[in-house]
């Protein structure tokens, strides 16, 4: 058996698999390569069996999202270290060598996050994941290489290899052992910020993640589900709540949920100020829905947390009133 196994979660991407996992079966032979197919329609399968027979393909039975497709897929895969990948992910040669040294010399790094830069302009930073992600006292994920929206220019400012909060789900290192002793993502989150979780309860566990600039890969981002589309606002707007609900220090918990919930009402204003209704409607829907689902979440919470979670008290003040665009230790 081989001891890292890169997975693929795919739905109707027949298009992106044809682009992509060419590079992947190239430069993976340390690996073995599954595809999850979360139950497409397209051509996806035939595509597979037809150009890639070296792919084993996983089949669920129908769409479960990313959290809960990826759950059920990993329950059939054995391999020590697993790769979740996205379908939109080009990757470099070697990548996975650096990776597996990491795995296999330093017992307390869980996860590990590589770098990550942008398909459309291979000079950049990607939006998902660039040099590494934290959080904000309040919850706000940012990267080293992107605040909010401002994504910088990769001059080799992030080449150190160092502990981070959370690894981006668009190609995210995790051993086996550690994912199974968390049960995987949280399946309440269907898509967007389950990776955070993740990286937080692993965290209040005493597992590190880690940044690993000598492993590169080229992501397209928002493939799947881009920013101008209200879905993807409601689910960051209510996952992030349903996040820090979960995992906030018991004293921080209500003060941080309140002003969260305060600022929320703030980016809707600035949402319906730029003519974003949709987008204004999906953050009331969000916190609608949040309501519904916070008993469940506080149940969910491990007794575990741990106050050190966050690198700087608000993104949000330093980027929008400090101008602060880059990311500052």
């Amino acid at each position: 058996m081989k001891k890292i196994a890169v997975v693929i979660l795919n739905w109707n991407g027949a298009q992106l698999l044809e682009q992509f996992l060419p590079s992947v079966v190239a430069y993976s032979e340390e690996a073995k390569i599954y595809v999850a197919d979360n139950a497409s329609t397209d051509h996806s399968l035939q595509i597979i069996q037809s150009k890639f027979p070296q792919v084993t393909v996983i089949k669920n039975d129908k769409n479960y999202g990313f959290a809960q497709g990826y759950n059920v897929a990993l329950q059939q895969v054995e391999e020590p270290y697993y790769a979740l990948v996205n379908s939109d992910i080009e990757v470099t040669p070697n990548w996975l060598s650096p990776i597996l040294s990491l795995l296999d010399n330093e017992p307390d790094v869980g996860i590990i996050q590589p770098k990550l830069l942008d398909f459309k302009n291979k000079e950049y930073f990607e939006y998902a994941g660039a040099a590494g992600g934290f959080i904000d006292r309040f919850g706000y994920p940012y990267c080293r290489g992107r605040i909010f929206d401002t994504v910088e220019k990769d001059n080799g400012q992030y080449n150190d290899a160092r502990d981070i909060f959370w690894a981006s789900g668009a190609c995210l290192f995790i051993r086996k052992s550690i994912f199974r002793e968390l049960n995987g993502f949280d399946e309440d989150f269907f898509a967007h910020q389950e990776e955070i979780d993740l990286c937080w309860r692993a965290f209040n566990l005493g597992y590190k993640a880690r940044y690993s600039p000598d492993s590169v890969v080229y992501h397209v981002g928002g493939a799947t589900l881009n920013e101008s589309n209200p879905k993807k606002t409601f689910l960051n707007f209510r996952n992030s709540l349903l996040m820090l609900t979960k995992n906030l220090p018991e004293k921080q918990l209500f003060p941080i949920i309140l002003m969260r919930l305060f600022l929320d009402g703030l980016a809707g204003i600035q949402f319906l100020l730029k003519g974003k209704f949709a987008h204004c409607g999906a953050i009331i829907k969000a916190h609608f829905e949040y309501y519904t689902l916070i008993n469940k979440n506080l149940k969910k919470r491990s007794g575990k947390q741990t106050h050190n979670y966050y690198q700087t008290g608000s993104i949000v003040y330093r980027y929008f009133v400090k101008g602060g665009t880059v990311f500052a230790s």
